[in-house]
């Protein structure tokens, strides 16, 4: 599968739409997002938006938060999911490492990827993917 990650920087139909189907597969509990709501999560100073795209389609997205504490910058690696359709092709850990080579730049101390006593990472079907 070839897979193409980018910076989400606007909102768009086509993310809207992704979000409508990537977000149930990653919490029964989350509300839909409208394009607004996208919007914010895409501009917001504090968020980077990665999306994997495959075949023409959005298949993948993750979350980095950037945090300015007196101690120094710190990352948090939030909201990972991949599609069902494209699990198993390792595109969960994919993402994570683009998030943490383009944050390296930034000089962050530390990045965690963790929700209560678990990874946040979705769509991973088999150990090591």
């Amino acid at each position: 599968m070839d897979v193409r990650v980018e910076i989400a920087r606007e909102a768009s139909h086509e993310l809207v739409g992704a979000f409508s189907r990537l977000l149930p597969q990653l919490s029964s509990t989350a509300e839909p997002l409208d394009y607004e709501a996208v919007d914010r999560l895409v501009t917001c100073d504090a968020n980077t938006v990665l999306i994997a795209g495959a075949s023409e389609r959005i298949v993948g997205t993750l979350t980095l938060v950037l945090l300015p504490l007196p101690s120094g910058l710190r990352a948090r690696i939030k909201d990972v999911v991949v599609d069902d359709d494209a699990r198993g092709q390792v595109l969960g850990g994919f993402l994570i490492q683009q998030a943490l080579g383009g944050f390296q730049a930034r000089d962050s101390r530390s990045t965690a990827s963790r929700s209560r006593s678990r990874p946040t990472v979705r769509g991973r079907t088999r150990a090591g993917e």
